[in-house]
């Protein structure tokens, strides 16, 4: 509840819990630890998830479980008992083990993740499949047009494809077509039912759970190269200034001349030599996108940063051997332009059809107070952050700059990404607040992605239903059924970013335990009363240095909130500053293993990096 022994802070309101009126339970991950007791039957059984208790079951396989994950429900809590009881349901694997952990992380965040039932795969068309004549007969034919795709490296689930052409009176027209995923999931049955519940494609370090079948994620959907396929087309007519004349949505046939990668297609656009349709194309493209990113950002649209990291894992033990951060690309930025162009003429279409049922997404403005953090950062290298507004912001942030400290700047954008609130979908009869504020839009919502978003094929069918193009159905048009769905969504697109992210905490785990110990530069993100929260840009990571150690004796440790800043025997430790580290993987608890990170530059005596632990050692000869 906070420090109440302080006389000077203000009494906290308490209360007591006097009734539950519904029990949050599920089945939980986790590990069993054997009573001491000879024969015993009774054990506690530890969740993964340390806000849960420990359980007690019964069970005369202990020993066979030991080192196990298993999974463990609650059957009730006696009054005057410590822990709840609870009983055995499964065992998911040997602790530490790949796949095991990846169950257990799947699982802990309620991501759907079975293989499709039979019931679903019934409603997958019968292969081999082609384009029939009755869908050429009620679809526009685009498959003269130099269409072409742009992605990452590897990627099958293929959403959209863009073209670039001149028009006979000076403007030029683009196109984005988008996998027509609505036309092989019919409202209502099974298939969507599924998609619906999953709400999203779950994308971990080295595997892929689809929202979708595989054979329409990564084949009959999948706008690959030199094949025809069926897509939902948004088409501008746009002049030199990259100002929209015209506007049209049309359900079309494509054939993509070329599946390209961002550096790919970055070589093209660069290459003098290359004046194919494709490259024009895409250098058309590129010109114009660079002024909607210009005049996207005058407006106030947010430029924000994350330090992501990829890893290259080896294709046959499936260990992450190297890690990079993501280098984006000018491609990257043009392909993003057009989807975001996309996504607000469809959110604005759909919305002008109609008001009540339209499936939009929105940004709330950050409360004053989330900039907290933000100002005090900017106030210690003598800088003032306005926040009165999303454009006030982005010139504040591109205005931050520090002689011979180029990566402050990333630095502060990573700090301003934390500021932020969520981005949710909502349908429009529910809500009367639209605005997106990263995006400085009034409108938006999610149109460019079907394969993997859930939320993009009912869009598609509310568009589809604008045009003429298909018919509609009750819950369509039901907005208190919308909203339902949005609140899944919603839910399920905040558990797959959790899930992303300890995919990628995991394998940065198993990543230094194959390294043992790495000394590393980072900077100080945030300052506590008894710690430094150092970010190592080289591999994204983040991680605490504590100065209290219960080993010993703890440092004199003197913090001031205002700058912030923590001053420990003689040293002061503020926000950017520079600091070395070693980084080592503790795995002393099996369950929850970490990343241990200690102060190496400045020297601080009484928290100078100790033994590492036997684990890591070990770790370091099998290298």
């Amino acid at each position: 509840m906070g420090n109440v022994g302080n006389v000077n802070e203000a009494v906290l309101p308490t209360g007591r819990v006097v009734g539950i009126i519904k029990r949050n339970w599920r089945p939980f991950c986790g590990m069993l630890f054997l009573s001491q007791i000879k024969e015993a039957t009774r054990h506690l059984f530890t969740p993964a998830d340390r806000r849960i208790p420990r359980i007690r079951i019964e069970t005369r396989q202990a020993a066979t479980l030991a080192g196990q994950r298993i999974m463990v429900a609650v059957d009730g809590w006696p009054k005057h008992s410590r822990y709840p009881n609870g009983h055995f349901v499964r065992s998911l694997g040997s602790a530490g083990d790949k796949e095991t952990e990846t169950e257990v992380l799947l699982l802990e965040h309620d991501v759907p993740h079975q293989d499709f039932s039979q019931a679903v795969l019934s409603f997958l068309p019968k292969m081999p499949w082609n384009i029939t004549e009755e869908d050429m007969a009620v679809r526009e034919d685009l498959r003269n047009l130099t269409v072409c795709s742009v992605d990452p490296p590897g990627c099958t689930d293929i959403d959209d494809a863009l073209h670039c052409r001149d028009l006979p009176n000076g403007n030029q027209e683009v196109g984005v077509h988008i996998a027509d995923v609505s036309h092989f999931i019919r409202p209502g049955n099974a298939m969507d039912l599924e998609a619906a519940n999953r709400g999203t494609t779950v994308y971990l370090t080295g595997r892929r759970i689809d929202m979708v079948p595989e054979l329409l994620s990564s084949n009959l959907c999948s706008l690959r190269s030199s094949v025809e396929r069926l897509a939902f087309s948004c088409i501008w007519e746009i002049n030199d200034k990259a100002e929209i004349v015209k506007t049209r949505f049309t359900k079309s046939v494509i054939n993509s001349k070329a599946s390209l990668t961002y550096a790919e297609a970055q070589m093209r656009i660069d290459d003098a030599n290359m004046n194919d349709d494709t490259t024009k194309s895409l250098r058309g493209l590129n010109r114009l996108a660079k002024i909607l990113k210009k005049r996207r950002i005058e407006k106030g649209a947010l430029t924000l940063s994350s330090p992501e990291v990829r890893f290259h894992i080896d294709s046959e033990t499936h260990d992450p051997i190297d890690l990079q951060t993501k280098e984006l690309k000018e491609t990257n930025s043009m392909v993003e332009e057009f989807m975001l162009l996309a996504n607000i003429s469809v959110a604005q279409k759909i919305y002008d059809e109609f008001s009540e049922c339209a499936l939009l997404r929105k940004h709330p403005a950050p409360p004053p107070s989330n900039y907290d953090i933000l100002n005090k950062a900017a106030k210690s290298k003598d800088m003032v952050i306005h926040t009165d507004s999303a454009k006030a912001l982005a010139d504040s942030l591109d205005a931050a700059q520090v002689d011979g400290f180029p990566y402050f700047n990333t630095l502060l954008r990573i700090l301003a990404t934390r500021c932020m609130m969520q981005a949710v979908y909502f349908c429009s009869g529910m809500d009367s607040d639209f605005h997106h504020y990263g995006l400085a839009s009034p409108i938006y919502t999610h149109f460019t992605s079907p394969i993997r978003r859930y939320s993009d094929i009912i869009v598609h069918r509310l568009l589809a239903v604008a045009i003429g193009a298909d018919s509609t159905y009750p819950d369509l048009m039901d907005k208190h059924k919308q909203s339902a769905l949005c609140n899944n969504l919603n839910y399920r697109h905040k558990m797959a970013q959790y899930a992303q992210r300890a995919s990628v905490a995991y394998h940065t785990q198993l990543f230094f335990k194959s390294r043992g110990i790495l000394n590393e530069e980072g900077f100080i993100l945030f300052v506590r009363k008894n710690a430094i929260i150092v970010l190592i840009p080289k591999f994204g990571l983040e991680g605490t240095v504590f100065f209290e150690n219960k080993d010993k004796p703890s440092p004199k440790l003197i913090f001031n909130e205002e700058v912030p800043s923590l001053t420990v025997e003689g040293h002061s430790f503020n926000m950017f500053d520079k600091v070395k580290v070693t980084i080592s993987l503790d795995a002393s608890n099996v369950q929850h293993q970490k990343i241990r990170m200690s102060l190496v530059e400045p020297v601080v005596l009484s928290v100078a990096p100790s033994e590492p632990e036997p684990e890591v050692k070990r770790a370091k000869l099998d290298r």
